[in-house]
């Protein structure tokens, strides 16, 4: 009799920890399609400003003729961005992906940060209605990423402290679920320079 109770209660360690398991792998897929969930808020965003871009480059070339080489910048930046963008939206847990897209980013930025410094230059550029529209979506465009990129960050955090906590990081391991990457805003070189204006 007592030999089926030791089996039973065997059984019923072996079953409580069969669950545990289960318990903690569900959990780390849970916290990982969020942070990709989070991500495809950030790619939607991004994909907006990317569209944007252009509009406001062909708005401006027939004002900034002079200005040829800081709006060929601009496309170029966009161009690597919407590749780094691509390449991290096909998986978000991958973390050069997501480095890459930092890293393009903050070109992006810093090449659009030139250009605004350089449209100051040309009042009738500022005074197109056009102009102001696209800015302003762009702008508000902006915005939007900002907040889905801080999403995208606690989302990331909460995944990374649930993946690395014990003994959750024994099954994280065994069954590949790697740290994630926090997507942080690189500034460019060009972006730390002050932009000299003369008139």
């Amino acid at each position: 009799m007592t030999i089926i109770y030791v089996l039973i209660g065997f059984a019923v360690v072996v079953l409580l920890f069969v669950f545990t398991i289960i318990g903690m792998y569900n959990k780390l897929v849970v916290a990982r399609n969020f942070f990709k969930n989070s991500f495809a808020q950030i790619d939607v965003q991004l994909k907006r400003r990317y569209d944007l871009i252009p509009n406001l480059v062909e708005t401006a070339k027939g004002f900034m003729k002079h200005e040829k080489e800081t709006l060929e910048a601009v496309i170029k930046a966009r161009n690597g961005a919407v590749n780094a963008s691509s390449k991290a939206a096909s998986d978000p847990a991958n973390a050069g992906a997501i480095k890459g897209l930092a890293e393009a980013e903050g070109v992006l930025s810093g090449a659009i940060g030139k250009f605004f410094a350089l449209s100051e230059r040309y009042p009738d550029l500022k005074s197109d209605s056009h102009m102001s529209s696209v800015m302003e979506e762009l702008t508000a465009t902006e915005n939007k990423i900002s907040f889905a990129r801080q999403a995208f960050n606690d989302s990331v955090t909460s995944y990374n402290n649930q993946r690395e906590t014990f003994p959750t990081v024994v099954i994280a391991n065994m069954f590949g679920f790697n740290q994630a990457e926090l997507l942080e805003v690189i500034e460019a070189p060009e972006e730390r320079k002050v932009v000299k204006v003369s008139f």
